[in-house]
């Protein structure tokens, strides 16, 4: 039986700007960062100690992931907090830029924020902490 996720790719430009990015400014722990045939293998760990996400260097031909507009992520990988409100005056206050702020949706609370590379995510709240699973 399948228990959780283990680990997430992000294909970065820059490896060591994103490795900056997620461990500096986001706080997240590096736990690898090793030679990986001519790039690196690059992992941090969520805050939470439940994910992995490897920072993988994009090939060429691979395209960056657009999204219809700037009020919605970019990136299928959705990161939670506790408090959406006071994640979003903290990593602001670290430099980070949310394309759309926190507001509450029928779900729960939601914004979006942009890593080093562009890339937008969705910043929510944890599944079933404010709502019933459906």
């Amino acid at each position: 039986m399948i228990s959780g996720v283990n680990q997430v790719v992000l294909t970065v430009d820059d490896q060591e700007r994103a490795k900056k990015f997620w461990s500096e400014t986001m706080g997240f722990e590096v736990v690898e960062d090793s030679p990986y045939g001519d790039e690196r293998w690059i992992a941090v760990l969520t805050p939470d100690g439940h994910t992995r996400l490897v920072l993988s260097l994009r090939r060429p031909e691979e395209p960056a992931r657009t999204a219809p507009g700037e009020q919605l992520p970019s990136s299928n990988v959705m990161f939670y907090a506790d408090d959406v409100e006071a994640a979003y005056r903290e990593l602001t206050e670290r430099g980070v830029t949310f394309t759309t702020p926190p507001s509450k949706q029928f779900w729960g609370w939601w914004s979006v924020f942009e890593d080093s590379e562009g890339t937008r995510y969705a910043l929510g709240q944890k599944w079933g902490t404010t709502t019933e699973r459906r």
